[in-house]
């Protein structure tokens, strides 16, 4: 007898867990549904792509075994030894307990210990690599068009599969519960962010055990399941040391969790955890960066799982903040790209460049045309004065800088996949963005996130003050922004700047509305919707693409 919180997954043509997941896309929200399609004429429709894309979840990740032919176990060693094991048929999870096989008796000598079969992966089951950065615009990497070099997508793309109309919701927390459940964002609990849940069903950031995670799913079929980088997808009443922890990433079926919980943090002194414990590595290290931390952090658990067993699956979700607001690379970086005077054009020519690289990579259509310039939005270029144009360009290779830093660490860790020679026999996913880029900066941008929530705009002139200081190599005394229950979010601006107010209002954030347009490869980029999470450091070059549904020809504002 199983209890409601089994979960059911029998095959695909079988309309169980597969059929239950695409029917929860296709209901009265699918407006914000995330959907995939191919650039590939024989995966022209959003519905056989979401398709491919959840038959990859629970067919591919858990071996093609688990999906397709329930019931055919696989029992290495002897039944009873401590060393045999087993595959599930995947139908339930957890899987049912197995029944004693052995004797008691009325003592040792005349009983027969018998002990449980270890559940493993089904053989040949692939690791999983799943990654995501932040608040990255479509046209911002240059896989997808756009002049930050992000040679790390650009390798998983040119190896892989490049998808281009890969929809995610418009904001941060929906569209990670729906990416780590499968399931529509209001059917986990997920309608916005965690900070502005309420008690209505949908809408209080809660996931509950009838909906299994991916981690969950893994761990059940025998993975070894990790969480690096951000989780915002723990509600904000317990984002505490005390709990209660179902809702973390390690209750979530994420063994291991290293990471920020909430929207934000400072990367120089962030608020970080190890499972559930509150951690301090930056104390007493001038130039800590979470950005490499976090990579480091997810090398040395790879290559101890590979040290202690070279056979077990992994699956790993690193989710680096990059680039959310604040926007920290490091010194090096901002110089790196500072060199390649990138955008030193301005906005306009910068937008014919890239909508030019994006035709000749086939990743828009060849009869797309560009929308005319929103004016009352976003100055010509040749209007700007020298002070503004300085300003702007400034902010832009500071955000660049962090893409491209973040794309190099996730670089890394990749690599170190490939070190092990496992490689091939691993899938990698790599989102560039959970929800587009942000708008919240304000056409001016921002030196501090929290300036623009209390609605203060900084002309450019006083942003000036900051110029050298912009993205600091040290962080500055964090401020806390105050919401419903406990903040997590942070902000730190540059150096030596300070909010103009010690008594700051409420941040109120976004709901945002339909749906953001996020690219894959397996390379994954995001068409971004105007309204998702925040950026310190805004830079205004990338805007938002709109669609013209009546002709079904696209119109592009890169």
């Amino acid at each position: 007898m199983h209890t409601q919180e089994h979960f059911k997954i029998e095959k695909a043509g079988g309309g169980s867990a597969l059929t239950h997941v695409n029917e929860n896309l296709d209901g009265p929200a699918k407006s914000k549904a995330s959907s995939l399609e191919s650039i590939h004429p024989l995966a022209d429709t959003e519905k056989i792509m979401r398709r491919q894309l959840f038959q990859l979840a629970l067919g591919v990740l858990l071996g093609a075994s688990v999906a397709s032919s329930a019931g055919a176990q696989e029992i290495t060693g002897t039944p009873g030894a401590p060393n045999a094991t087993t595959t599930i048929d995947g139908r339930y999870l957890p899987n049912p307990p197995a029944p004693f096989g052995g004797e008691i008796n009325l003592n040792a000598s005349q009983s027969k210990p018998y002990w449980p079969p270890r559940v493993v992966p089904p053989k040949g089951a692939p690791n999983i690599l799943l990654i995501m950065t932040d608040d990255v615009g479509f046209a911002a990497p240059s896989t997808f068009g756009g002049v930050i070099p992000t040679p790390t997508l650009d390798r998983i793309a040119n190896a892989g599969l490049r998808y281009t109309n890969f929809h995610s919701t418009s904001l941060c927390s929906p569209t990670r519960a729906a990416l780590i459940t499968g399931r529509n964002h209001h059917a986990v609990g997920f309608g916005v962010i965690t900070e502005q849940s309420t008690g209505f069903p949908g809408y209080n950031s809660i996931i509950g055990p009838e909906n299994a995670t991916i981690g969950r799913i893994l761990l059940d079929n025998g993975y070894r399941t990790s969480w690096f980088g951000k989780d915002h997808n723990t509600p904000d009443w317990v984002a505490s040391q005390a709990g209660p922890f179902d809702q973390w990433p390690t209750g979530m079926g994420f063994e291991y969790f290293y990471g920020f919980v909430g929207g934000d943090t400072s990367q120089w002194e962030p608020n970080l955890f190890r499972n559930t414990t509150a951690i301090y590595p930056y104390v007493g290290h001038p130039g800590w960066n979470l950005t490499t931390a976090m990579a480091e952090d997810a090398i040395h658990w790879l290559n101890q799982l590979n040290d202690i067993d070279p056979s077990m699956p992994f699956f790993l979700h690193f989710v680096p903040g990059g680039t959310h607001a604040p926007h920290h690379p490091t010194p090096e970086w901002i110089k790196k790209i500072t060199d390649m005077h990138l955008f030193d054009g301005g906005w306009n020519k910068l937008r014919e460049t890239i909508f030019a690289n994006q035709k000749r990579l086939g990743v828009i259509p060849q009869d797309a045309q560009l929308t005319p310039w929103p004016d009352k939005l976003l100055r010509q270029w040749e209007t700007l004065s020298d002070e503004e144009k300085k300003l702007y360009i400034r902010q832009a290779n500071v955000y660049a800088a962090h893409l491209a830093y973040t794309d190099h660490e996730i670089g890394r860790v990749i690599q170190a996949v490939d070190d092990m020679g496992k490689l091939d026999n691993t899938l990698i996913i790599y989102i560039s963005g959970d929800n587009g880029s942000s708008a919240e900066g304000s056409p001016n941008g921002t030196p501090s996130e929290v300036l623009q929530f209390n609605g203060i705009e900084l002309p450019v002139d006083k942003q000036m003050k900051w110029y050298d200081a912009w993205a600091p190599t040290r962080p500055i005394r964090i401020w806390r922004s105050p919401g419903p229950g406990r903040s997590t979010h942070r902000s730190s601006g540059p150096s030596r700047s300070r909010p103009s107010s010690a008594e700051p209002g409420k941040a109120w954030r976004s709901h945002g509305q339909g749906t953001s347009q996020t690219s894959a490869a397996f390379a994954i980029s995001s068409l971004m919707s105007s309204t998702s999470c925040r950026h310190c450091l805004r830079s205004p070059a990338f805007r938002r693409p709109s669609w013209s549904t009546a002709s079904r020809k696209s119109r592009w504002t890169v």
